[in-house]
């Protein structure tokens, strides 16, 4: 018969031919044979099912098998015994691979067959040691799972005692080991499906013998922990987890977070492996698993790994409230409408706590609008219900994550610990355009100074293909000494530092090559006794031109004269000095009266014949005494009790002599603009005026006249005779309340003119009083008033205010509520010196006069409307925001409404640009000619160091691009379910970018 059924499966005759025939072949094995017969068709029907050429003879195998297997048991059971089926699981069947599914499946059939036979009990024996053995071979997912089903039809052959913990173990690390990298939706269906067999026969397990839980869920935690870069355990090991008690969550939960023997890196590390896992569609209950180890971790008081895992997985909502608000808007549910407005509670706690990132916030802020806004004390209680705080001196976000540059083209700055006041500030200068280029111009090859390393940085940040860069050497170089690494400083301070560095570095260098050792000043090692033997020498001086001015000097240097009027004698004295920034303090108002400040800063200061910053005197001190330990610091800001007058009437040309004519003088209202509902908005315009506005030394502030020898009450006032091309206005908003002795923050909203029109003092005769750098200063006695020493002057002059026009460039802004804390950003534009220029040169010295009118009849300047016209034109124009290693586009709308939108956020630091018909920087550079429209080439150091860092980046990229790619291939790739959108939203807004769709080869990120 074997015979027979060989040559028919064989033939060529027509299918349904065959089919009767074999039927017949079937009916047959109830009819007697002998033993030989019986194992000639074993053999037979054995070699049909392993090795057949198609489905057919494959399908004729098992047929027959079974009929005479069930018809001649005892043949069969002699045929199919303990060393036929060892060989299989060994050897394999001739050509077949032992680990051939076909194999097992065989296997499989014949235990059914015999089932009820006595010598099924050895094969049960044989089996339970060969699935070990075949379980740490760690077999392929779909024999893996054909396993599992021959385990869950035949139990017995399951390990016992001992041997099962180690056979569970075994399968849990086999199940590590799974991978699919096909792409195929029924692949992957066929995958999803393999696990879910082997993660039952676990289940399995555990229920039927509970001593096995434990082993395998340790097994598992040391899979997920693994800090190995070699082995990336696969994401289906989250089938296991919907297999585990939910009651066992506490005690499991309690065990891992207080083992000593769990390191911090591995509980990290197994973290962010689960959350993985959120993207597995048989990921049932890992989310419940999640939380509750991170709230077992925050019980333990573990803060760091919480961070490290916040920082590294977790994505915050902040890209999708928009859309997720409204969707539950539209449902129109009570549950959904409950949510959001909890929702909304927890968003203001979040952007309180994280400010400092308007173009994020500006959109959720407009969804959320109509729910209402929690208090402040119930933010804070919020907030103080679970703090994290580090253990960790290097937390995750210090980790460089590897992306392309923003779609702005800027580069932004790594935050390297605190450091967002020097980025804000250097983000700010180099979009300085002129002064950008004129550092990068700069032959500086062979020193080592701190110009150098700015012109670097510049470099790096106009050419590098990073998305951020990392400024550790010149933060290090241009650190101030007093200022403690890793904490929040003053960037106000930070940037007057710097500007002195290079300006006292430059000049030295100049006297260095010059050969004149006379004229070298060093900052760092010279004492006062020197400085003021050196004072005599400077005085006599020629004045400076504009080619022996340094860069600090011709970028940001203005000078501003003092003139005191004795109203005894009328005698008067004047000073002129220079600056790099005026300090403008906050006008009285009604919400300042009350406040008293104290400024160590607030006169007009020099150091070393260096620049000095312009700012108010305090009405508590002597007037204008100089205390140059202090006067580089700016802490505190203030508000002086004066008599307030506007500065000196800007719109006439005439003869002055030493005492200001009084009829000239037009007095302002002391009032600050105010909105419609009497709330105050003041305007940078009318903080210079305030700076600009004469005062009044009375009482405890007199001022010694020489001609009267006594203390005199005096009128002082202040004129700009030579402005900067980049003028920097520091808001002075951190004061000192002398009640509670702690520094405060002055909340005030500014209103920021987009054109600023300064008003400069031109002079024609000024014999009387030299214009060097340090006019009049004798440093040897340092503790007479400054007033002494300024020289009466009755010379007549020929003098002639003028409105020079500024443009807004940068604007540097403070997050938060204290000058030791918070965050700082800036806004910032592209701004040459005749953008607009002659237009605005022009069209602002026609509405001069009008303007003067309008001010005198309190109505809106001409100049007001122009400006209003040109904001709007601006509104279109690229501003960039600037924060740390983000970079993106905004507009001057934006920057307007900053501290109306997030009261915590006001501008601090503002650039304006000089515009004028022509651009007076082209004829100092003869190359100019090469590069005015751009940047000017970098020298070939620069060069090459650029070009080098680039190829590093690539490389980088390229090895982060394999790392995910791998990551992407354990955690399978791309699987939808039927009905799932193809339509996600774009990906986080996160440091390393993001996500989209819920496929495999998605990082999963925990959404809070």
């Amino acid at each position: 018969m074997d015979k027979i059924l060989e040559g028919l499966v064989s033939s060529s005759h027509p299918l349904p031919l065959k089919r009767v025939i074999v039927r017949k072949v079937v009916e047959s094995a109830e009819h007697w044979l002998d033993e030989a017969q019986c194992e000639a068709m074993f053999d037979l029907t054995t070699r049909l099912i392993l090795e057949g050429q198609d489905p057919f003879q494959r399908q004729v195998g098992h047929q027959v098998l079974e009929a005479y297997a069930r018809y001649h048991r005892p043949e069969f059971e002699s045929f199919f015994n303990k060393t036929f089926v060892l060989g299989l699981l060994h050897q394999g069947y001739h050509s077949l691979d032992r680990k051939d599914v076909a194999i097992l499946d065989y296997i499989h059939n014949g235990l059914k067959l015999i089932m009820s036979c006595p010598s099924v009990l050895d094969l049960f024996s044989l089996l339970q040691v060969e699935v070990l053995r075949m379980v740490c071979e760690r077999p392929e997912p779909q024999l893996c799972a054909r396993l599992s089903d021959l385990l869950t039809d035949f139990v017995q052959c399951i390990p016992k005692g001992k041997l099962s913990i180690t056979f569970c173990q075994q399968l849990v690390r086999t199940i590590g080991h799974f991978q699919c990298v096909s792409t195929q939706e029924r692949e992957l269906r066929e995958y999803v499906s393999q696990v879910t067999k082997v993660s039952n026969l676990l289940q399995n397990i555990w229920k039927a013998e509970p001593t096995t839980l434990l082993p395998s869920l340790q097994e598992v935690f040391a899979s997920i922990s693994s800090t190995d870069a070699s082995f990336e355990p696969s994401v289906a090991l989250a089938s296991l987890v919907q297999h585990i008690p939910l009651q066992m969550i506490t005690v499991l939960i309690r065990s891992l977070t207080t083992d000593p023997n769990v390191k911090d890196a591995s509980m990290t590390q197994a973290l962010c492996r689960m959350i993985d896992w959120l993207s597995w569609p048989l990921a049932q209950h890992v989310d419940t698993w999640v939380i509750a180890l991170l709230k077992g971790l925050a019980a333990v008081q573990k803060f760091t790994i919480l961070i490290d895992v916040t920082l590294l997985k977790i994505e915050l909502i902040v890209p999708h409230v928009v859309n997720l608000v409204h969707s539950f808007k539209n449902d129109g549910l009570p549950s959904s409408t409950a949510f959001l407005v909890q929702l909304t509670e927890l968003i203001h706690c979040m952007m309180y706590h994280y400010s400092g990132f308007p173009d994020l916030y500006e959109p959720i802020l407009e969804a959320i609008k109509d729910f209402p806004k929690p208090s402040e004390e119930k933010i804070k209680l919020i907030l103080n219900q679970s703090a994290w705080t580090s253990q960790s001196n290097s937390l995750a976000s210090c980790l460089s994550r590897l992306s392309g540059k923003s779609e702005t083209g800027k580069t932004g700055l790594i935050n390297l610990g605190n450091t967002c006041y020097m980025n804000s500030v250097i983000q700010a200068l180099f979009m300085a355009t002129d002064f950008r280029r004129q550092v990068l111009s700069l032959n500086l090859n062979g020193c080592n100074s701190l110009m150098k390393k700015l012109q670097h940085l510049f470099a790096f940040l106009a050419h590098t293909q990073r998305e951020a860069y990392a400024p550790r050497i010149f933060f290090e170089a241009s650190r101030p000494p007093w200022f403690t690494p890793r904490s929040q400083q003053d960037c106000s301070e930070y940037l007057r530092f710097l500007l002195d560095r290079l300006h006292e570095e430059e000049k030295i260098l100049k006297v260095q090559s010059s050969h004149k050792p006379s004229e070298i000043l060093e900052c760092s090692g010279t004492s006062l006794q020197e400085v003021a033997s050196k004072a005599a020498v400077l005085t006599e001086t020629p004045r400076t031109t504009d080619s022996e001015k340094t860069l600090i000097e011709k970028m940001f240097g203005g000078k501003l004269r003092t003139h005191i009027c004795c109203l005894n004698c009328r005698s008067t004295s004047q000073k002129v000095e220079a600056f790099t920034d005026l300090s403008l303090a906050f006008c009285p108002s009604s919400s300042l009266e009350n406040m008293s400040f104290q400024d160590p800063a607030s006169s007009p200061s020099t150091q070393d014949g260096g620049l000095m910053q312009a700012a108010i005197p305090s009405p508590s001190e002597e007037p204008v005494v100089y205390n140059p330990t202090t006067a580089a610091f700016i802490c505190d800001s203030v508000v002086n009790e004066r008599t307030i007058g506007s500065p000196p009437n800007e719109f006439y040309c005439s003869e002055n002599t030493s005492v200001p004519n009084e009829s000239n003088r037009i007095l302002v209202n002391k009032d600050v603009p105010q909105k419609p509902g009497g709330e105050t908005t003041p305007s940078v315009t009318d903080l210079l005026n305030y700076f600009l506005a004469p005062e009044i030394l009375t009482g405890d502030n007199q001022y010694y006249c020489e001609n009267c020898a006594s203390l005199q009450n005096a009128e002082k006032t202040m004129q700009i005779t030579e402005e900067p091309e980049y003028l920097i206005l520091t808001l002075l908003r951190f004061s000192y309340d002398q009640k509670y002795h702690v520094r405060r923050k002055i909340l005030d909203n500014v209103s920021l003119p987009l054109v600023l029109e300064l008003p400069v003092k031109r002079t024609t005769s000024f014999s009387s009083l030299s214009e060097s750098w340090s006019v009049d200063v004798d440093f040897t006695d340092l503790s007479e008033n400054l007033a002494k020493k300024l020289k009466p002057s009755g010379t007549d002059e020929a003098s002639c205010t003028k409105l020079v026009p500024y443009l807004l460039s940068s604007v540097v802004v403070h997050s938060g509520i204290s000058s030791e804390s918070g965050h700082y950003y800036s806004y910032a534009r592209n701004i040459t010196g005749t953008e607009s220029s002659y237009q605005i040169y022009h069209q602002s010295e026609a509405l001069a006069l009008a303007s003067s009118q309008s001010h005198l009849l309190g109505r809106e300047s001409p100049s007001a409307v122009f400006e209003q016209d040109l904001e709007n034109k601006e509104m279109s124009k690229e501003w960039f925001l600037f924060n740390d290693s983000r970079v993106t586009f905004t507009s001057f709308q934006s920057v307007q409404k900053i501290t109306s939108r997030f009261p915590k956020d006001t501008a601090y630091v503002l650039l304006y640009k000089k515009q004028h018909s022509t651009n007076g920087l082209s004829g100092n550079n003869p190359t100019s000619g090469l590069w005015i429209n751009g940047d000017p080439p970098l020298q070939k150091e620069l060069m090459d160091a650029i070009t080098k860092d680039n190829k590093l980046y690539l490389q980088e990229q390229e090895l982060n691009a394999r790392a995910r790619a791998l990551q992407a291939a354990s955690a399978s790739c791309s699987f939808r379910p039927n009905g799932f959108d193809d339509n996600d939203p774009p990906g986080s807004c996160g440091p390393t970018g993001g996500g989209g769709g819920g496929g495999f080869n998605t990082v999963g990120r925990l959404v809070f």
